[in-house]
């Protein structure tokens, strides 16, 4: 199949995720995009992004996008099949069973996470990315630039040696902090009633964990396919609300208080949104801990932070994004022992990379080395979504589909579903 070939169907876009998979213009994709859709505001605010990016200065897009709105729209694109490549980035509720039928049906489907917020659904996700035709989520996180690096330093003996395992600590541990009221394309993020109903949206172990489970597998694997039985040892797992005020809620949704569907978790005007998570698990024998949690709003000058620590026997790579760093991604290496000949290490691995990171360089920081990395490397989360769109329509074309995709993504849910119910038990 010829690049210009594909058209792409997005399928009741929900989540401002779908619109920003058209973020730029792809060279394997029609700039016809069609849309099925039921009528309410969810359509309309991702048309509405969409011509944003039609319309602005530079690097305008160019689609042109056929909208059908009506209650019959999944039967109406079966029928109709205009394109091949589905995306689907809506309601969790109903997402998988949205998936598991396109995919049923042929259709090449990306899919936004989370997939499963329900543990009983893992037959049809199972199915869905065990068989042909290719069905992927999208998983951002691999396209940033410091996270790139740390896989492959980590894939380095003579920086990294092996992941530590001694010790009480764990040998990965990464925590994320996001919010709720943030800006996104310059303007603020208005999130549907919907988001706040853990029945529809899904809890905390459903939505930030997934990707931090995703980077973690994505940079420990090799290439060799993780299977849940074998490789994964659960040992904890918990979630907590964060407390939503009336008056934020509003500015977050526009609404002026809140919907019926979320009364039973609201008291004293204020909603107990179950967000927030922490699980405890072995990976191949490797302890991880990974931690996700939902603040209410960005402070001024403020954004979401990261922090991710991969211990090995050489050194502790580690990925930041906070107040130290100005919100900006950075990697430091901090090595175990001396730094004095470690230096001449990093530096020769600096130099290896420089196919994959033109640029890259590393300066002495104390005890520790921060890597120098150059503006032009680096890219915003709103344009990596275009990314994920970019390889998933190359693995279709190529023909080729890493052989260790489908069993991750099982792998991945599995954990988060049974980390759920583990969740549910210890409360």
């Amino acid at each position: 199949m010829s690049a210009s070939q594909h058209t792409a169907v997005v399928l009741n876009p929900g989540h401002f995720h779908a619109a920003l998979t058209l973020r730029q213009r792809h060279a394997r994709l029609s700039d016809d995009v069609h849309v099925y859709a039921e009528e309410g505001p969810d359509v309309e605010s991702f048309l509405r992004i969409v011509r944003t990016f039609n319309e602005r200065a530079q690097h305008p897009t160019g689609w042109r996008l056929h909208v059908y709105r009506g209650r019959d729209y999944l039967e109406r694109l079966l029928a109709e099949r205009p394109g091949e490549v589905a995306i689907v980035a809506g309601r969790n509720d109903v997402k998988l069973r949205y998936i598991h039928r396109l995919h049923a049906d042929g259709f090449m489907v990306l899919g936004d996470k989370p997939w499963l917020i329900h543990p009983g659904d893992l037959t049809p996700l199972k199915e869905a990315a065990a068989t042909p035709p290719l069905a992927m989520d999208i998983m951002t996180e691999r396209h940033e630039v410091a996270n790139r690096l740390q896989k492959a330093l980590m894939a380095s003996p003579e920086v990294f040696g092996r992941l530590r395992v001694d010790g009480g600590e764990p040998a990965i541990h990464i925590r994320s902090v996001h919010h709720l009221y943030k800006i996104v394309n310059q303007r603020p993020l208005v999130r549907p009633a919907w988001y706040f109903d853990t029945a529809v949206q899904g809890e905390g172990i459903s939505d930030v964990t997934t990707h931090l489970v995703d980077l973690v597998q994505w940079t420990t694997s090799g290439g060799e396919p993780f299977r849940y039985q074998r490789d994964v040892e659960l040992m904890s797992a918990r979630q907590w609300p964060t407390d939503v005020p009336r008056d934020l809620f509003a500015r977050i949704t526009g609404l002026e208080d809140f919907p019926a569907a979320l009364r039973g978790h609201v008291s004293g005007g204020v909603l107990h949104y179950l967000c927030n998570a922490e699980i405890a698990y072995r990976l191949r024998g490797v302890p991880v801990r990974i931690e996700s949690r939902w603040d209410l709003a960005i402070p001024e000058g403020g954004g979401d932070t990261h922090y991710a620590v991969m211990r090995g026997t050489q050194a502790d790579v580690i990925v930041e994004q906070g107040p130290e760093t100005g919100f900006q991604t950075s990697l430091v290496v901090r090595p175990v022992g001396a730094a004095k000949g470690f230096e001449n290490t990093l530096a020769s691995a600096a130099r290896s990379l420089q196919p994959s990171f033109p640029g890259l360089a590393f300066e002495r920081a104390g005890p520790q080395f921060r890597a120098s990395i150059p503006a032009a490397l680096r890219t915003t989360h709103e344009e990596h979504f275009a990314a994920v769109l970019n390889e998933f329509l190359g693995w279709i074309d190529g023909g080729t589909v890493p052989v260790n995709l489908g069993a991750d993504l099982v792998t991945k849910y599995t954990l988060l579903a049974r980390a759920a119910e583990l969740s549910h038990r210890s409360g």
